[in-house]
């Protein structure tokens, strides 16, 4: 029967030499567990993230499973008790902590205030838009932010891009999505993908996009 550690080494046996203990040591946020945020989240728990944050006031509705890391079992639920009770499943040693609240310019230094790095996971443009500028003028945390990844248009178009010192942006910076487009799960979780592998890159202190 294998040992805690031992169990704990051979889910990170295929990270790179090295890795394993900066990412143990490692935090991060993730702000809006939507098809964004909930993909990162089970991302970062996958590669052995030492602790995260979950942020969201909402419950999971059947629209959500189109492109969210939900299923029929979790409806109703709030996002913030249905993602942990995932994570503890795919990767107990991930230390979750979880806040059920929505994020304003009065609560989000508060919320934010023990991560370095938050992922800013919303749908709405004005709590984006809040969000990082509260935290890059009073914070001083690195921001992994969204932009544009509606629709079914070529995945390629979705990068990740260095638009501040500490500010990162991932998607395809088209205008907001439009009627009859809609949000699918394939280039959500791209652009989710290019937001955790950043969050990676700066837990290894690749500040470089």
């Amino acid at each position: 029967m294998q040992t805690s550690d031992e169990l704990e080494n051979a889910i990170t046996a295929r990270n790179a030499a090295g890795i394993k203990e900066k990412l143990k040591a490692g935090k991060a946020a993730i702000a809006g567990l939507g098809g964004l945020g909930s993909n990162i989240a089970v991302m970062l728990a996958r590669i052995g993230v030492g602790k995260l944050l979950l942020v969201d006031f909402d419950v999971v509705e059947q629209s959500n499973l189109n492109r969210q890391h939900y299923n029929l079992t979790h409806l109703g639920m709030l996002k913030t008790e249905a993602l942990k009770s995932q994570i503890d499943k795919i990767n107990s040693f991930v230390e979750t902590e979880i806040r059920t609240a929505k994020v304003t310019e009065a609560n989000a230094l508060e919320i934010f205030k023990d991560y370095p790095i938050v992922c800013e996971a919303f749908d709405n443009p004005q709590y984006k838009a809040m969000l990082v500028n509260t935290l890059l003028e009073y914070g001083r945390k690195k921001i992994v932010a969204a932009s544009g990844m509606a629709g079914y248009d070529s995945a390629n178009k979705i990068k990740t891009k260095q638009t501040l010192k500490n500010l990162y942006i991932c998607g395809d910076f088209e205008p907001a999505v439009q009627e009859g487009i809609g949000f699918m799960a394939p280039r959500v979780t791209i652009c989710a993908g290019h937001q955790a592998n950043m969050v990676l890159r700066l837990l290894l202190n690749i500040e470089k996009e």
